[in-house]
């Protein structure tokens, strides 16, 4: 058992549907884990009394304490090309991805840069992720082996490529679907690991290749499915000349039987009502990427609309095209996204879809994203005072909201002091 203390703060609903009530803050809290899950939470001065005199008690006085961040959507292949300047999304896969992503053919490499990004990640704070490899197997292999070393709770796939990508990334329909068979019995359970079927995007699949990938989908039970959709206006009528008998670009993954719960689609930016409609009615979900849609110029994700739809939505960092692991850093920018469309995005509201939200998305919120009792104990440390700014601005702040807004908007890695994860300490800043 262990117990730790300070500012506590998690969600048990959407703060734009139930308001305050989907808030639990403890300004002197403690959360007790016993074996790796959440035991208790609550007031310090209650629980502190039913702990046994022996108990360990680590004191974050000073501090907030938040569940693990979720990020919903990233390209652990991407790393080396982070901040490479210039182009869109058609031009950026052609001059910066597909160069990158052949190198995952070398087991060392892809071990070697699997390991770095788990480690980013955590000193993010970020303790979920929904990751996206290459069509190389060695390349989920790896991802999955340091995660798993690392307990972390990752949703990767081998991604699905069989056309318009070069040959060196290229692969018959029928080997990337027995190579994701023999995956998905390797990994999937594994640990906190989990599955996820990975079409890239319905440009570089065949419509056989899309055909066996929902039927993986159908035939696993359990597993997750990945994919983008709607993220620039150039991709958008590319796949309508590649699926002219298709509705829309949502409707080519309905098809082929690819919506569902545990579908989650990426950026989402060019839908009309009827698709954020089959996305609420099928249960899919929306990985909102911020930082991704303005250095790529792809456009402004409209949460209002996908709310009113009742459509599931998480935030995705989108490395390497999205900017920043720091998901303080990416709510900053979704922040800004939905002001250029005129709306607004409440500090709780963002902290509840870097957690608890984005565990929906992935319908894992009944093991990851809160303090209830029997999640798993994955948490981070925020420091309030970690840059002289952030430090002078927050001694300023009058109300837990406004403390959050300047945490989202002035923090970033810095902020983050420890990361845990089932209970143990699996980052501290140094």
């Amino acid at each position: 058992m262990r117990a730790v203390r300070g500012e506590i703060l998690h969600f048990t609903g959407d703060p734009a549907v139930a308001g305050t009530d989907a808030l639990r803050h403890f300004a002197d809290g403690l959360l007790i884990v016993r074996d790796g899950l959440v035991a208790e939470v609550g007031p310090a001065d209650a629980l502190l009394a039913k702990l046994p005199a022996d108990a360990r008690i680590e004191d974050r006085r000073g501090r907030m304490i938040v569940p693990g961040f979720v990020d919903t959507h990233i390209h652990f292949a991407q790393i080396d090309i982070i901040a490479s300047p210039g182009g869109q999304l058609l031009e950026w896969l052609e001059r910066y991805t597909w160069p990158a992503e052949r190198r995952f053919a070398d087991p060392d490499h892809a071990a070697a840069v699997a390991g770095f990004f788990c480690d980013e990640l955590l000193r993010n704070g970020t303790t979920t992720a929904a990751v996206f490899p290459t069509v190389h197997r060695v390349s989920a292999d790896a991802l999955f082996a340091a995660a798993l070393q690392r307990r972390m709770r990752v949703i990767a796939g081998k991604v699905l490529m069989d056309r318009n990508c070069p040959d060196l990334l290229c692969e018959s329909c029928e080997d990337g679907y027995v190579a994701s068979r023999a995956l998905i019995e390797r990994w999937h359970g594994r640990g906190r690991l989990l599955y996820a079927i990975t079409p890239r995007f319905a440009a570089t699949s065949t419509p056989q290749q899309m055909q066996l990938a929902g039927r993986l989908f159908a035939e696993h039970p359990g597993v997750h499915l990945q994919t983008h959709l709607a993220e620039n206006r150039a991709e958008v009528a590319w796949i309508r000349e590649l699926y002219p008998e298709a509705r829309s670009y949502l409707d080519v993954y309905e098809r082929f039987g690819q919506l569902g719960p545990r579908s989650v689609f990426a950026h989402c930016v060019w839908l009309d009502d009827t698709d954020r409609g089959r996305m609420a009615a099928t249960g899919a979900a929306m990985s909102f990427c911020p930082t991704s849609n303005l250095f790529l110029g792809s456009g402004l994700f409209d949460l209002a609309l996908a709310d009113a739809a009742g459509v599931r939505v998480g935030i995705g960092t989108d490395v390497g095209a999205g900017t920043s692991f720091s998901m303080l850093q990416t709510l900053a920018e979704a922040y800004k996204v939905l002001q250029m469309n005129g709306q607004s995005l409440s500090a709780e509201r963002a902290f509840y879809l870097a957690t608890q939200g984005g565990a929906r998305s992935l319908y894992l919120d009944d093991r990851i994203g809160n303090f209830l009792p029997g999640r798993e104990a994955d948490f981070v440390v925020l420091d309030p005072a970690a840059t002289p700014l952030l430090a002078r601005r927050s001694a300023a702040c009058g109300t837990l909201a406004e403390r959050l807004f300047v945490l989202m908007m002035l923090g970033d890695d810095r902020a983050v002091a420890e990361t845990w994860v089932m209970g143990e300490p699996a980052w501290r800043r140094p």
